[in-house]
């Protein structure tokens, strides 16, 4: 009898769950104008297959993050050879073979049968939005920012390509440092934005690491994007006359599109040694540059995926060993922390994860609340790839610290094509404020996007301001410094006028300085 009735509880238990699976292939999607048809059996397929497929190499993205248009031109072509799907129908879909990506770098045969394929084509583009909705902002950018004065360099050229900016507060001579990746130099300049030297540089410097009385140079290569390792670091010294020298040392190449290098003694040895992010393309990796004595360097990889954009060495455990944060903006999108175990091995673990359409592009850390521990400022709006339209996610946020390294956002501010964000008490009232860049804002109803500086009123409460300079240029790289020593922070703004963009402004940038200064004029 007990028998017979624990039976039967079974079968209502596996009845039910069959009612829900059913229930749940019935399910009435919501589908966009163009999509009236698309059967939901199809739909929900896709909706299973893409939980299957579509995370392996990244976080799932959800179908609302592009709209439907984005979906079938722009991103499943591109992700159809990567589960070895190279022609669908009558459309070719893109594949990059080149000497570093062979063949084998793509499945051999399709991994889905062109009805599956169908099915989660049907469910990104029949359940995404025709449109995405508009930015949420609690506050309109003001463009009335009297805690700056714009200041002006005194070098013009034609097409600045400003890749590298740096105010150098320590340096009694050189105050201000860039670089112009196509005409390959680098500029020196006095506090008052005199050109005091320039040279030659063997290609596009992005990133300059100043720890050693010899400078190392971070030479990308191929500034576009690609597979190749024609990255180097170089070494640059200030000879006895305060004059740069580039030195015929290459202290290590073959590097895959570096974008950062940080000096580091990584294996605790007593010699230097360098963390470099190598974004590459398809390939890249976060790796370590062993010291090895007489100018040898030994490389190891840390994390061999494409994306590492910038990164920090931070003993958050103080157990004396340096540790290291890092951001991956392509594909598989995310902040990361690498724990040295010692003996230059790493574990590594996810802080953050982001949908690759979020285009990650910087994050610094910040004590916010002043509770000891490190919180995380992110900024997302790299719109350079294959979904080039505005996101209302795109931005700067502010994510907390709970005290075990476990973050939970706290703030955001909708920005498009948000390229970096800094933290710094920019009006000495004791609260870190926020200044940031955009590489693609909406230049045609809000151009102030260039440039947003977001005061900090407590409590989280940000408000937004502008200069009417702010769309003198292309803002793609940002510092902030004292660069006359009046124990003010001022801000230095790059201006790359040569490259990809969404829509045009009514100002040629290819005219316009390589930089300004917003000089801190504050109490």
């Amino acid at each position: 009898m007990i028998n017979n009735i624990l039976l039967s509880v079974k079968q209502l238990i596996i009845l039910f769950f069959v009612f829900c699976l059913l229930l749940s292939s019935c399910k009435n999607f919501h589908r966009n104008s163009s999509h009236k048809n698309i059967s939901s059996a199809s739909i929900e397929q896709g909706r299973q297959l893409a939980k299957l497929y579509c995370q392996t190499c990244h976080q799932l993205p959800d179908p609302s993050l592009l709209n439907a248009k984005t979906w079938e031109k722009g991103v499943l072509p591109e992700m159809g050879p990567r589960l070895g799907i190279f022609k669908y129908g009558s459309q070719q879909y893109p594949r990059t073979l080149d000497a570093y990506i062979r063949s084998d770098f793509y499945p051999s045969a399709p991994m889905l049968t062109p009805v599956q394929w169908q099915n989660i084509l049907d469910y990104y583009e029949a359940t995404s939005p025709d449109s995405l909705p508009l930015q949420k902002r609690k506050y309109a950018i003001k463009e009335n920012l009297p805690l700056f004065k714009v200041e002006i360099p005194r070098v013009l050229h034609t097409n600045p390509a400003t890749s590298y900016v740096k105010i150098r507060s320590g340096d009694s001579m050189h105050k201000v440092v860039a670089a112009d990746a196509f005409g390959k130099k680098l500029y020196f300049f006095s506090s008052n934005l005199k050109v005091l030297d320039t040279i030659e540089t063997e290609g596009p410097i992005v990133d300059i690491d100043f720890e050693t009385s010899k400078w190392l140079l971070c030479n990308i290569g191929n500034l576009n994007p690609n597979n190749g390792k024609s990255g180097t670091g170089q070494l640059m010294t200030i000879n006895s006359k305060w004059k740069p020298e580039i030195d015929t040392t290459i202290a290590f190449d073959h590097l895959q599109r570096p974008v950062e290098i940080i000096a580091a003694d990584i294996n605790k040895d007593g010699k230097k040694d360098y963390l470099v992010c190598e974004f590459g393309n398809l390939k890249g990796a976060l790796s370590w540059m062993e010291n090895k004595g007489n100018n040898k360097f030994e490389r190891h990889v840390i994390r061999e995926l494409p994306g590492a954009i910038n990164a920090y060495v931070e003993d958050y455990n103080h157990d004396g060993l340096p540790d290291i944060w890092a951001l991956f903006a392509q594909g598989d999108e995310g902040i990361f922390l690498f724990t040295n175990t010692g003996n230059g091995d790493f574990e590594e673990r996810r802080l953050l994860q982001f949908p690759p359409s979020y285009g990650s592009s910087y994050f610094e850390l910040d004590d916010f609340n002043k509770d000891g521990y490190l919180d995380i400022l992110y900024t997302c709006g790299d719109n350079a790839d294959y979904s080039v339209i505005l996101k209302p996610y795109h931005g700067v946020y502010i994510f907390m610290n709970d005290g075990t390294n476990h973050f939970k956002q706290k703030f955001f501010y909708p920005i498009n094509g948000c390229y970096k964000a800094m933290a710094r008490d920019f009006d000495g009232d004791g609260d870190l404020d926020i200044a940031t860049i955009s590489f693609f804002p909406d230049y045609i109803h809000q151009p102030e996007e260039g440039f947003v500086y977001l005061e900090n009123k407590g409590n989280f409460d940000f408000h937004p301001y502008s200069v009417p300079q702010a769309e003198m240029g292309r803002w793609l790289t940002m510092d902030a410094g004292d660069i006359d020593g009046d124990g003010k922070q001022d801000i230095i703004l790059g201006n790359f006028s040569i490259g990809p963009a969404m829509m045009k402004h009514k100002i040629d940038w290819t005219k316009s300085p390589p930089f300004i200064i917003l000089k801190n004029i504050g109490k």
